[in-house]
């Protein structure tokens, strides 16, 4: 058995919480930091499912990407879907903790693995960076150049994708590559400024495609869920490396709420 604490001391310690953006809600959002368990599970989003499927499991830590509950509540019931997840978590005395955009931002985190996973090099942030290598996002460069077409293959590759969103020619020849993991439209000045040929990512609104399409960026789209399930996966393989005499899983219940047909 290990208190809560100690595994925040190590997550914070992995993804500092001073790298989250202003408007996020991250660190212990439920619970008892002094509180024994010995199971954890990480998860992209806490929805009810995957909230019934912490509680089977007997986890006494959720480590979810998306906070629940992101903004501030007036009241905890089960008369709503927030609510009743809380009041699911809470009964069962289930500690939630959310590193978010501190894990997007991290040295290891989403942006830099996805990065790598490319095969990009001389990877660094595409925003905001830091003099200790954190920062918004990720660029890089391809070893050699490649076909936009070919860059999509490797991109489907990479995450087990059978299909993505495209607005670019295929043909078009691709050597900076910008990453942004979740909804990426912010960074599309910052990827246009730095010269990229494309930015990679999991969600644009249409006017955003457009926006890039006039700016010559082509824009590669994996989904929302893609684009961040694969690194809490790799958060729980590392925390089990971490504390060996834990029980660490990535929610097996969880799923894209998007059918791609």
């Amino acid at each position: 058995m290990i208190p809560v604490q100690e595994i925040l001391n190590w997550l914070e310690e992995v993804a500092p919480l001073q790298l989250a953006a202003e408007w996020d809600n991250v660190g212990l959002l439920l619970g008892d930091p002094t509180k024994q368990i010995s199971r954890v599970m990480t998860c992209l989003t806490l929805s009810e499912d995957v909230a019934g499927e912490a509680v089977e499991g007997s986890a006494g830590l959720v480590i979810t990407h998306h906070p629940i509950p992101f903004r501030p509540v007036s009241r905890i019931s089960t008369l709503e879907p927030t609510g009743k997840i809380l009041w699911k978590l809470a009964n069962a005395a289930i500690c939630v903790y959310c590193p978010h955009t501190a894990w997007d931002s991290a040295l290891k985190g989403i942006n830099q693995q996805w990065a790598e996973l490319l095969g990009l090099e001389n990877v660094r942030p595409l925003a905001e960076p830091q003099p200790d290598g954190t920062g918004v996002g990720r660029m890089g460069e391809l070893p050699v150049p490649v076909t936009l077409g070919d860059l999509i293959e490797r991109v489907k590759a990479s995450l087990r994708l059978d299909r993505v969103g495209v607005a670019g020619e295929l043909s078009r020849p691709i050597r900076r590559v910008g990453i942004a993991c979740g909804s990426g439209g912010e960074l599309i000045p910052a990827a246009i400024t730095a010269q990229c040929d494309t930015l990679v990512t999991g969600e644009l609104s249409y006017h955003r495609v457009l926006e890039a399409k006039a700016w010559g960026l082509t824009v590669v789209l994996v989904g929302h869920y893609a684009s961040e399930r694969f690194a809490m996966e790799n958060l729980a393989r590392l925390l089990a490396e971490a504390f060996p005499s834990l029980t660490v899983w990535a929610s097996k219940k969880e799923g894209d709420p998007i059918w791609w047909v």
